[in-house]
């Protein structure tokens, strides 16, 4: 039986040789990898390669575009002949529909990036971020995304369920980071849930980095976030 891919597993390690190491470890329990931007100088898209094209591991490439839309077109019509699952860019109306054109008709998904998960309001403040409820926001950025043609948005489990209810959220994806399972620290996220909560409240995946990856056994730790899940629906 295959693992459950509702789980997926940050490779936050600094390059490939590490990278398929901890696959290894981490063998039949999981299924669905994120590489991101920590690792593009360490052969990160060979990984993502290696680990679709000849371990059949689903992939989500979490590069976070943002630039002009004829570059974001561009970065992203060739990542898409990496045969990739996901890809994540800004949650920029204008960078969202840029990225969609570029994929083609690739199975390549979009995710927008609403607000980062390491964020509270005071960065906003900082980051001269219009005033307003953090979560209003991230909602708003969320519906703007999709309706500019996202696949799905990025988003905190604690806004999941508001964004699962939005009408322009019907057949997207909610991918949420900041997911801790129960008793596990918090690290640099600000907004987290357990992953029962997430899954609970609407998302259909759930990124798990630190509490996997620096766990001594790996294997171990993906499967008790699995077992954490909510069951599928029949």
């Amino acid at each position: 039986m295959s693992a459950d891919d509702r789980l997926i597993v940050a490779l936050d390690v600094p390059n490939v040789v590490q990278g398929l190491d901890l696959v290894a470890r981490i063998g039949e329990a999981a299924s669905f990898y994120k590489i991101g931007l920590g690792m593009l100088t360490g052969g990160g898209l060979a990984l993502a390669n290696e680990l679709k094209q000849e371990q059949g591991k689903r992939v989500f490439l979490d590069m976070k575009l943002f630039d002009i839309g004829a570059t974001v077109e561009a970065a992203v019509r060739g990542l898409s002949q990496y045969d990739l699952d996901f890809l994540t860019v800004h949650g920029d109306p204008q960078v969202v529909s840029a990225a969609a054109t570029g994929k083609g008709g690739t199975g390549l998904k979009i995710l927008a990036v609403t607000i980062l998960t390491s964020l509270d309001r005071a960065d906003l403040d900082a980051n001269l971020i219009k005033p307003g409820d953090i979560h209003e926001i991230t909602l708003e950025r969320a519906a703007r995304a999709l309706q500019a043609g996202a696949d799905g948005v990025i988003a905190s489990p604690q806004e999941a369920a508001l964004i699962r209810a939005l009408p322009e959220a019907e057949g997207k994806l909610i991918v949420t980071p900041g997911v801790r399972p129960a008793g596990a620290a918090t690290g640099d996220q600000k907004r987290i849930a357990t992953p029962r909560q997430a899954i609970s409240d609407g998302a259909d995946h759930i990124v798990v980095g630190r509490p996997i990856w620096q766990a001594k056994d790996p294997a171990a730790a993906a499967r008790t976030v699995i077992a954490e899940l909510p069951r599928r629906d029949p």
